[in-house]
């Protein structure tokens, strides 16, 4: 027997795919590049949708939903830049036949600096997360990321402020 938070769950999966599955789609293929890559990300979304604890408190569904996407499309990249760089990696194939010479000029500091700033991001909270992606990262404009969220403009401008000023605090060195 169902647990009342497994249909919860399962209510708010159903709507979310009812009402927001194309705009989900849409998401996914602007950050993935590939089809295949979304439909198989966006089955992730859902079913980690399924596996939320507390569905009646989600009030925005589509700003949930696309903050799963968000983690689900962050965690593919990782995995995507750890395999290039394990097995397609110039600078690794480079350093394997000329082990003497140097690691080129930045790469390290570029890496190293990547890793905290995706350390950082992680430590948002959610909603700073998509806010700030949508706005830096995708370029929306105010409007478009409010409402793709479900937030008001106002909110997405804080949000924005507050992100950015977390974010400057956690990579000072």
């Amino acid at each position: 027997m169902e647990t009342n938070n497994a249909k919860a769950a399962a209510r708010l999966a159903r709507a979310a795919f009812r009402d927001h599955a194309v705009d989900l789609q849409r998401f996914l293929i602007r950050r993935v590049n590939h089809a295949h890559d979304a439909d198989d990300l966006a089955q992730e979304v859902f079913a980690r949708l399924l596996r939320v604890r507390d569905a009646d408190l989600v009030r925005t569904p589509l700003a949930y939903l696309l903050g799963i996407a968000t983690h689900v499309v962050r965690e593919f990249r990782q995995r995507k830049h750890n395999e290039r760089i394990v097995f397609d990696s110039e600078v690794t194939d480079d350093l394997c036949d000329n082990p003497d010479q140097a690691v080129p000029a930045g790469v390290a500091e570029r890496l190293e600096l990547q890793d905290r700033l995706e350390r950082a991001l992680e430590q948002l909270s959610p909603t700073h997360q998509l806010v700030l992606l949508l706005v830096k990262r995708d370029g929306l404009s105010y409007a478009e990321a409010a409402k793709i969220s479900g937030l008001s403009i106002h909110t997405i401008e804080k949000y924005l402020v507050e992100a950015r000023a977390q974010l400057r605090v956690r990579l000072e060195v």
